[in-house]
């Protein structure tokens, strides 16, 4: 019988896979690594493109906070002149109210039987000293008053009867309480 060593075959087999395997494992590894550099360089050209445009953005925002702070600086003066405005026109309102309450008065006092020497105006409350002919036109000239959209209410503090110049007149006090204007013309417009 003869006697084949297969020995140095298996060997050379075995050598062979060995190889084919660090040849796999080697080109796997470099195949791995060019991937990971491919990678590497879009994630790095991308962060750049990035970076540029933050800066780019940055740039922008400097121009803009130029312009927002100017538009801020405006946005001041404005609402300091829309104030300075709501003041105007709360002060010509305020002027023309004592002047419209003298009318409402003057309309109501009753012609050559009352006669007004005294007006004074405090806190919404005004007073009035004057003489009339009669008491019934001192009812008459509080009953006017309390007519008139821009008086609440009219009392009558005092009233008393005495001569000037031998003639007998009734000297009144009367107390009047200012309204806003607003609910009373309302009330007399749907009488």
């Amino acid at each position: 019988m003869i006697r084949i060593n297969l020995l140095p075959f298996r060997a050379a087999r075995k050598r062979e896979n060995i190889k084919r395997q660090i040849t796999v494992y080697a080109l796997s590894v470099v195949l791995l690594l060019v991937a990971m550099a491919y990678t590497f360089m879009q994630l790095n050209s991308k962060l750049s493109d990035v970076q540029a445009q933050e800066s780019g953005l940055n740039s922008e925002l400097k121009k803009y906070k130029k312009t927002i702070a100017r538009i801020n600086e405006l946005d001041k003066k404005i609402q300091l002149i829309e104030k300075k405005l709501d003041v105007i026109k709360k002060l010509e309102a305020g002027k023309q109210g004592p002047v419209h309450l003298l009318d409402e008065i003057a309309k109501a006092v009753p012609k050559d039987k009352l006669w007004l020497s005294a007006l004074t105006e405090s806190k919404g409350n005004i007073n009035l000293k004057g003489s009339a002919k009669d008491n019934e036109t001192v009812a008459a000239f509080m009953v006017n008053l309390e007519k008139s959209y821009l008086i609440s209410s009219v009392d009558l503090q005092s009233s008393r009867a005495s001569a000037i110049k031998g003639v007998s007149v009734s000297e009144f006090t009367l107390k009047c309480t200012i309204s806003s204007g607003k609910k009373k013309a309302t009330t007399t417009k749907k009488k």
